[in-house]
């Protein structure tokens, strides 16, 4: 259940419905007693959970403080209900709290942002209209939850007997946070370092964006592959001796995993940049990229392709043009 982990901190395996497979919640032993990403919200995650706050000798209701370390759904789903039965304060960053104090609002705007971008990058109407769909079916995995405690980049939290420090990471999704602990250097990562997998910089609506469907036909500065490139250049320069990963299990060497992802981005980017002699849409590339995606999967290719679109942007030799509300790149 928590094999790998230090003493006190125990990692417990959860049930998602998703292709990433199973979440990470942590248990983090002493004062105060802290939650760690209680999982989805699926009746068979909590039976889970419950049994494994049982096998430590704890029941769901003894949790004091709930962290989360990023918005999807597989992570936060449960805190909801962790809170109505414990009492527990909620600890997040400022715009994971934003995020969390109205959720089906938050997904709304997901959603809209979502569908421009598929509009605007060539995806048909059908494939949209179903990617939609399925995102819809997908919000009752999770719901809002209110905030006790605001963190801010840098501050320091007492969380179940040891004293961490708060770093947001943002590139997976605009509200990755990272706990270190400098002592055992340890770090709780979420998903922004996974071992076995590499993490997809998600498409999302900017937290801070008025209008969803402006913001998905305006740049925006720096796409999510860059933020996340920039935020892992950051925790490669932190002096770490284990990660305490999302999914999977605990690792070494992050700096060899960072250099690794890092190779592997610029691969991929060389590799579209040569889909790009001719004028083409970010879909015809992923298409190209990848031959049998999933249909629940063809938004997470399609902001692949547009993180290293964005990365080439940003380099000079790709450009974009518009026509008939349609984004085509080619290389410069």
């Amino acid at each position: 259940m928590s094999e790998g982990t230090p003493s006190g901190i125990h990692r417990l395996s959860l049930s998602t419905p998703f292709a990433i497979g199973r979440v990470n919640a942590y248990l983090l032993e002493g004062d105060p007693l802290t939650l760690v990403d209680p999982g989805p919200h699926m009746r068979e995650t909590r039976d889970e959970l419950e049994a494994g706050l049982r096998a430590l000798g704890h029941e769901l209701e003894d949790v004091e403080v709930v962290f989360l370390t990023h918005q999807h759904h597989d992570h936060i789903g449960l805190a909801h209900e962790v809170v109505d039965r414990s009492g527990a304060q909620v600890a997040v960053i400022e715009p994971l709290a934003r995020y969390l104090a109205d959720y089906e609002t938050s997904m709304d705007r997901d959603d809209a942002y979502a569908v421009e971008v598929m509009h605007r990058h060539g995806v048909p109407p059908d494939v949209t209209s179903t990617l939609n769909q399925v995102s819809l079916a997908f919000r009752h995995f999770a719901a809002s939850v209110g905030t006790d405690r605001v963190l801010a980049d840098g501050e320091r939290a007492r969380l179940g007997g040891r004293d961490w420090t708060v770093h947001t990471r943002p590139g997976h999704s605009p509200t990755d946070t990272i706990l270190y602990e400098g002592n055992e250097r340890l770090v709780i990562g979420g998903d922004h370092l996974l071992e076995k997998v590499s993490s997809n910089p998600v498409a999302h609506v900017p937290i801070d964006a008025e209008d969803p469907v402006a913001a998905a036909r305006a740049p925006e500065g720096p796409g999510p592959l860059r933020r996340y490139l920039a935020s892992m250049r950051e925790t490669a320069a932190m002096d770490v001796d284990l990660v305490l990963p999302g999914h999977g299990e605990p690792f070494t060497d992050h700096r060899g995993l960072v250099t690794k992802r890092a190779r592997m981005h610029r691969r991929r980017a060389e590799k579209i940049l040569r889909e790009t002699d001719e004028a083409v849409t970010a879909v015809d590339i992923a298409r190209t990229l990848w031959r049998r995606v999933p249909v629940a999967q063809q938004y997470l290719a399609l902001s692949e392709v547009l993180g290293h679109l964005d990365l080439l942007a940003g380099e000079g030799r790709v450009a974009a043009s518009e026509d008939g509300g349609v984004v085509r790149w080619q290389r410069t």
